[in-house]
Protein backbone atom coordinates (compact mmCIF):
# COMPACT_ATOMS: atom_id res chain seq x y z
CA UNK A 1 0.00 0.00 0.00
CA UNK A 2 1.14 3.50 -0.65
CA UNK A 3 0.10 6.75 0.96
CA UNK A 4 -2.67 8.69 -0.74
CA UNK A 5 -2.60 11.93 1.22
CA UNK A 6 -0.26 13.90 3.47
CA UNK A 7 -1.67 15.22 6.73
CA UNK A 8 0.40 17.62 8.83
CA UNK A 9 0.23 17.50 12.62
CA UNK A 10 -1.95 20.50 13.47
CA UNK A 11 -1.27 23.27 15.95
CA UNK A 12 -3.93 24.59 18.29
CA UNK A 13 -5.53 27.73 16.83
CA UNK A 14 -4.05 29.89 19.61
CA UNK A 15 -0.51 28.69 18.95
CA UNK A 16 -0.99 29.07 15.19
CA UNK A 17 -2.06 32.71 15.71
CA UNK A 18 0.98 33.35 17.91
CA UNK A 19 3.49 31.69 15.59
CA UNK A 20 1.89 32.63 12.28
CA UNK A 21 2.67 29.30 10.60
CA UNK A 22 2.63 25.55 11.19
CA UNK A 23 6.02 24.00 10.45
CA UNK A 24 4.44 20.59 9.77
CA UNK A 25 2.13 22.12 7.18
CA UNK A 26 5.06 23.79 5.45
CA UNK A 27 6.93 20.48 5.36
CA UNK A 28 3.87 18.60 4.08
CA UNK A 29 3.27 21.12 1.28
CA UNK A 30 6.85 20.92 0.03
CA UNK A 31 6.89 17.12 0.27
CA UNK A 32 3.54 16.98 -1.51
CA UNK A 33 5.04 18.89 -4.44
CA UNK A 34 7.99 16.48 -4.62
CA UNK A 35 6.01 13.24 -4.44
CA UNK A 36 2.83 14.56 -6.08
CA UNK A 37 0.46 13.82 -3.22
CA UNK A 38 -2.31 16.09 -1.97
CA UNK A 39 -2.06 17.73 1.44
CA UNK A 40 -5.18 17.74 3.58
CA UNK A 41 -4.53 20.20 6.38
CA UNK A 42 -8.05 21.02 7.55
CA UNK A 43 -9.48 17.66 8.56
CA UNK A 44 -7.29 16.72 11.54
CA UNK A 45 -7.51 19.42 14.20
CA UNK A 46 -6.01 20.05 17.60
CA UNK A 47 -8.88 20.48 20.05
CA UNK A 48 -6.84 20.66 23.25
CA UNK A 49 -4.44 23.52 23.90
CA UNK A 50 -1.72 21.51 25.63
CA UNK A 51 1.82 22.45 26.55
CA UNK A 52 4.44 22.19 23.82
CA UNK A 53 5.92 18.69 23.97
CA UNK A 54 9.39 20.23 24.34
CA UNK A 55 8.35 21.44 27.80
CA UNK A 56 7.64 17.91 28.98
CA UNK A 57 10.34 15.45 29.93
CA UNK A 58 9.05 11.94 30.67
CA UNK A 59 7.41 9.76 28.04
CA UNK A 60 4.31 9.26 30.17
CA UNK A 61 4.02 13.03 30.67
CA UNK A 62 4.21 13.49 26.90
CA UNK A 63 1.48 10.89 26.31
CA UNK A 64 -0.78 12.50 28.92
CA UNK A 65 -0.10 15.95 27.45
CA UNK A 66 -1.52 15.01 24.03
CA UNK A 67 -4.12 12.45 25.09
CA UNK A 68 -7.41 13.46 23.48
CA UNK A 69 -5.78 16.53 21.91
CA UNK A 70 -6.71 15.69 18.30
CA UNK A 71 -9.87 14.91 16.35
CA UNK A 72 -11.07 14.61 12.76
CA UNK A 73 -13.65 17.28 11.97
CA UNK A 74 -15.04 15.58 8.86
CA UNK A 75 -14.84 12.39 6.81
CA UNK A 76 -12.28 13.65 4.28
CA UNK A 77 -9.79 10.99 5.39
CA UNK A 78 -12.22 8.08 5.65
CA UNK A 79 -10.79 4.95 3.99
CA UNK A 80 -7.68 6.90 2.90
CA UNK A 81 -4.06 5.81 3.31
CA UNK A 82 -2.61 8.68 5.34
CA UNK A 83 0.98 9.78 5.80
CA UNK A 84 1.12 11.94 8.92
CA UNK A 85 3.81 14.64 8.75
CA UNK A 86 5.61 16.20 11.74
CA UNK A 87 8.87 18.05 12.15
CA UNK A 88 10.40 16.13 15.07
CA UNK A 89 9.69 12.83 16.79
CA UNK A 90 10.97 12.47 20.34
CA UNK A 91 8.79 9.91 22.09
CA UNK A 92 6.20 9.32 19.36
CA UNK A 93 3.38 10.49 21.65
CA UNK A 94 2.13 13.20 19.27
CA UNK A 95 2.18 10.87 16.26
CA UNK A 96 0.36 8.21 18.27
CA UNK A 97 -2.33 10.64 19.47
CA UNK A 98 -2.84 11.92 15.92
CA UNK A 99 -2.98 8.39 14.51
CA UNK A 100 -5.68 7.43 17.02
CA UNK A 101 -7.77 10.43 15.97
CA UNK A 102 -7.21 9.70 12.27
CA UNK A 103 -8.19 6.06 12.70
CA UNK A 104 -11.29 7.11 14.65
CA UNK A 105 -12.08 9.30 11.63
CA UNK A 106 -11.80 6.28 9.34
CA UNK A 107 -8.25 6.61 7.97
CA UNK A 108 -6.59 3.27 7.19
CA UNK A 109 -3.65 2.88 7.54
CA UNK A 110 -1.77 5.79 9.11
CA UNK A 111 1.97 6.14 8.63
CA UNK A 112 4.17 8.67 10.40
CA UNK A 113 6.96 10.62 8.73
CA UNK A 114 9.16 13.15 10.50
CA UNK A 115 12.03 15.34 9.43
CA UNK A 116 14.08 14.60 12.53
CA UNK A 117 14.20 12.13 15.40
CA UNK A 118 15.51 13.09 18.80
CA UNK A 119 17.21 10.24 20.62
Amino acid sequence: MRGEVLVPVPLHSRRLRERGYNQSTLLARELGKLVVLPVIDNSLCRIKDSLPQARTTAIEERRDNVKGAFACRDEALKARNVILIDDVCTSGATLEACALALKAGGAIPVWGLTLAREI
